[in-house]
């Protein structure tokens, strides 16, 4: 049986986000979905996936912005990855790769009777979405890449190494706000330390016995063992050309470590159609809880063209 964390029931950071349970692959393994808005067959809706060890949390404020004053609009699909947030994990963690989230996404997409859609992915949730496109490129309606490339920047996998096993001797909520003031002030210069600290909680809460408990599956950690500053990480082109059949859209934290600006300058030197966009003052993850970062997101979607199946333009 996969291991079932224990979440509390009543995690501030998943308060507006209730979640259905899909079953996808064995049993034991579900993925964890928020659905806003209802999925009709002449709407695209909006998948958003996020970061290697991160949930559906990270695209809350995003989902009231892009809905805001448009309640019967674009449907929103939120995904928790298998090991993340409120998804069960993988029995195996070998089998933790972009290419299982890819098939495990079109499971999901499947049960909800999506045949098409604009995805959003930040870092590996947009490695995720290439690996999708590669195999099923009929589902990719559009694409937005969020500090996601063919190619990791090994600075950024070391630096996320490092930041979990920090919280591993943390004994305390304020021990947690501490470390993640510390380890984020660099990357938001501009946030608050209340705004710091609810991002804690989007991976962590403290247990009753005062200890920072992980929100994600503690096997993701230990596939980043044997990173180091300096590798060089093998590039993955193929996969981003996947993405060539749909409209494209590539954002850039300004401070991220996850992408590097020589990467994200050759995607769009690769793709001279795409849309390319940096957020200023912000790390990874984007934060996307402003009008001036999520309009432009917006504006994309809302050029595509509205899929019409057969039954619906009878």
């Amino acid at each position: 049986m996969a291991k079932a964390r224990t979440i509390p029931p009543d995690h501030k950071a998943f308060a507006t986000l209730p979640v259905q349970m899909i079953t996808v692959g064995p049993a034991s393994e579900q993925v964890a979905v928020h659905v806003a808005g209802r999925l009709l067959p002449t709407r695209l809706p909006l998948i958003c996936v996020p970061g290697y060890q991160r949930n559906m949390s990270d695209y809350a404020s995003f989902l009231r912005l892009v809905r805001r004053g448009d309640e019967d609009g674009m449907p929103m699909v939120l995904v928790d990855l298998k090991g993340r947030g409120r998804s069960r994990d993988r029995k195996r963690p070998a089998d933790y790769t972009s290419i299982n989230d890819a098939a495990d996404l079109a499971e999901v997409l499947h049960a909800l009777a999506i045949p098409r859609a604009v995805f959003v992915g930040q870092g590996y949730g947009g490695q995720v979405l290439m690996a999708l496109a590669a195999r099923h490129p009929s589902m990719i309606a559009g694409t937005v890449l969020i500090d996601a490339g063919p190619v990791n920047d090994a600075r950024g996998v070391v630096r996320l190494r490092s930041m979990l096993d920090d919280f591993e001797g943390v004994r305390s909520v304020q021990g947690l706000r501490a470390i993640l003031r510390r380890v984020l002030a660099a990357d938001f210069p501009g946030l608050s330390e209340s705004a710091l600290d609810e991002m804690a909680f989007r991976t962590h809460y403290i247990d009753k016995r005062n200890r920072a408990i992980k929100l994600f599956d503690a096997a993701l950690v230990r596939l980043l063992d044997g990173f180091d500053f300096d590798d060089v990480l093998m590039a993955q082109w193929p996969l981003f050309d996947a993405l060539a059949s749909a409209p494209l859209m590539m954002m850039r934290a300004q401070l991220t470590q996850q992408l590097r600006r020589e990467t994200f300058d050759e995607m769009l030197r690769r793709r001279r159609d795409a849309e390319g966009f940096i957020i200023e003052n912000q790390g990874s993850p984007a934060l996307l809880d402003t009008d001036d970062d999520v309009q432009p997101i917006a504006d994309f979607i809302r050029r595509l063209p509205v899929i019409r199946t057969p039954a619906a333009a009878a």
